[in-house]
């Protein structure tokens, strides 16, 4: 596949904590559109525009489909057909953490789930590695020294280069984050759930990642839709809040609406639209080293990329959101 030489001056890089590691200001996720249910011709575009336009890294999980493990696998099949050759110019990540099959074996942070999980997933993509292994999801009921101790083998294993953390809260992150330091396997990054509407990780999280010199990559960045034009005037027909799955039309109130219109003028008069401001807004804080974008298509895609041409924001425009988000 002949992608773009110039592929690599499109968007900005960013040290990941104190590693070696540096990734792409704004990074593509496989959560949803990947899947079996999707088309494949269109999210085969979109991997490909994604690394014509400079995006090294695509994030993946166990569980992303639907159904689980297929977006892994149609990954797999486009890296195979389009990406030959350009594996080492790709940062690959999967996680594994939430229910992948039944039994007691299937879920959470055992030794034992960590390590099957990673060899399904490496089957399934046809790798020998991916670049950073995740634990998804803390587990109550498993030591968390077992679950580091896990994510330390798969870096000896050498069936990951890097682990790191996802939804894990400050004084748990600070824990494992110790641990896997003691172990030799440093953690490269933490993975939360981070928009102008979920502030959860200005609660501690992002100072101890600051602290430890981890990196961090926010997820869902606009609140499953909720920071675009799409939910401006009401709910669309076939739109996510619809489907009542992650997005639940509840939330979906006057007060929210009114506030997300407010939010677009004043993307309107960056110049950006609502989606592009959430974006820049995430990047504007050093702490934050990419930001994981989920794409329906291409277009969808580039509109994102846009974001990175305006990531200042005037202190009178950062009153004004937090005003309005009041």
């Amino acid at each position: 596949m002949p992608f773009k030489p110039d592929r690599y001056t499109h968007i900005p890089y960013r040290r990941c904590g104190r590693s070696g590691i540096q990734l792409p200001a704004i990074s593509l996720g496989l959560w949803q559109n990947f899947g079996d249910t999707d088309d494949k011709n269109v999210f085969r575009e979109t991997l490909i525009t994604a690394f014509d336009q400079g995006i090294t890294h695509f994030d993946l999980a166990n569980n992303y489909g639907p159904p689980p493990g297929s977006a892994e696998q149609n990954f797999g099949d486009i890296l195979r057909s389009d990406f030959a050759g350009f594996r080492d110019e790709l940062l690959i990540s999967t996680k594994a953490g939430y229910t992948m099959w039944d039994g007691p074996y299937g879920d959470w942070g055992s030794r034992k789930y960590l390590l099957s999980s990673l060899d399904q997933s490496l089957k399934r993509m046809r790798l020998d590695y991916v670049d950073i292994f995740y634990h998804h999801r803390p587990d109550p009921n498993t030591a968390l020294e077992e679950t580091m101790t896990a994510l330390d083998a798969v870096v000896r294993q050498g069936k990951a280069l890097y682990v790191g953390l996802s939804n894990y809260p400050p004084d748990q992150a600070q824990k494992a984050i110790s641990l896997l330091r003691d172990l030799g396997t440093p953690c490269l990054i933490h993975q939360p759930k981070y928009s102008m509407l979920v502030r959860t990780p200005e609660e501690g999280l992002l100072d101890v990642l600051e602290k430890e010199k981890v990196g961090c990559i926010a997820f869902s960045p606009l609140a499953q839709g909720l920071l675009t034009n799409k939910y401006l005037h009401g709910i669309p027909a076939e739109s996510r809040a619809t489907k009542e799955h992650f997005l639940k039309s509840a939330t979906i109130t006057a007060e929210l609406l009114g506030k997300l219109r407010q939010l677009n003028e004043l993307a309107l008069q960056r110049g950006q639209s609502l989606a592009q401001m959430a974006i820049a807004w995430l990047l504007k804080d050093e702490r934050v080293t990419s930001v994981l974008v989920g794409a329906r298509n291409s277009e969808q895609l580039l509109d994102s990329l846009r974001a990175v041409s305006n990531t200042d924001f005037e202190e009178r425009e950062l009153n004004t959101i937090e005003e309005i988000l009041a």
